[in-house]
């Protein structure tokens, strides 16, 4: 099914990975380079965008890697100003940008509450307050946005601002979408569940230490809460995108996708940092 997005130009937010190994967003990036867009790769941390644009070169594909803070308007208008002069129109815009803190509402502070919405929710404001103009001009468009299954159910981590912020962007994907409907714009959610990606990884070591055989049963517990029995991956997130960004899904607009092993049909397990 080759070039199912060919012609078309794409922007992907946090297109970079953490570390080793390939992400939601890396992964979305890559294919949709192999599917025939041409993609600007913005991320804050511009070394990881310059690795997924090494992958992407090697296979042949047409992208730029660009620094960008979506949590500053001057960032995201400069963005999408660079991607009209490089490429001359954007056709998708891939909002994959998130970030997690762990406490309850006792425990948070306003400072990383703040931080948490800033990033998760209002850079998909502000990436859309810049691009929708020129998706206007052309008459079309597609919007994909990464929410999370924390947003549609209980979470089994005590994270109020990740919850939040992740069912925020369900509702702000909806009101856009009935806005923009008629203009030619389609915009759409997608709720991962469990997905071992780089940013998985870091967040699981960061809280149940280095201790592998520790990590191993904490990720067992948790693939045992999906109903598939296992976590998913980056490419599953990414091939989900790739389908709403291509005409394939031309009719569906303000959905909220979920791609998770059937984890938003089971009971949330609660978080337990010490592994018991």
């Amino acid at each position: 099914m080759g070039g199912r997005v060919r012609g078309k130009v794409a922007i992907v937010t946090g297109a970079g990975s953490i570390g080793a190994g390939v992400g939601n967003g890396k992964a979305s990036a890559i294919l949709y380079a192999r599917e025939g867009a041409r993609v600007m790769l913005a991320d804050y941390n511009l070394e990881a965008a310059e690795e997924t644009k090494k992958v992407i070169d090697k296979e042949g594909g047409d992208c730029i890697a660009f620094r960008v803070d979506v949590t500053k308007a001057d960032d995201c208008r400069d963005m999408a100003e660079k991607c009209i002069q490089t490429y001359g129109k954007i056709d998708i815009l891939h909002n994959n940008v998130g970030t997690v803190e762990w406490g309850n509402p006792v425990e948070m502070s306003e400072e990383i509450w703040d931080k948490v919405l800033n990033i998760n929710l209002k850079s998909m404001f502000l990436t859309c307050k810049f691009v929708l103009p020129y998706m206007e001009k052309q008459g079309s468009g597609s919007i994909v946005n990464i929410s999370s299954a924390a947003g549609v159910r209980g979470g089994p981590s005590p994270s109020p601002a990740y919850s939040a912020s992740k069912a925020g962007v369900i509702g702000f994907t909806r009101q856009v979408a009935v806005e923009y409907a008629a203009k030619g714009i389609r915009v759409n959610a997608i709720v991962p569940g469990y997905m071992l990606t780089p940013l998985q990884e870091f967040l699981y070591r960061k809280h149940y230490g280095t201790n592998v055989d520790i990590l191993k049963e904490e990720l067992k517990r948790r693939d045992v809460t999906v109903p598939l029995g296992r976590h998913g991956e980056g490419w599953d997130t990414g091939y989900l995108a790739l389908f709403l960004a291509s005409d394939e899904s031309k009719y569906i607009t303000g959905e909220t996708m979920v791609v998770d092993g059937g984890l938003t049909m089971s009971v949330p397990r609660i978080w337990n940092p010490e592994g018991k």
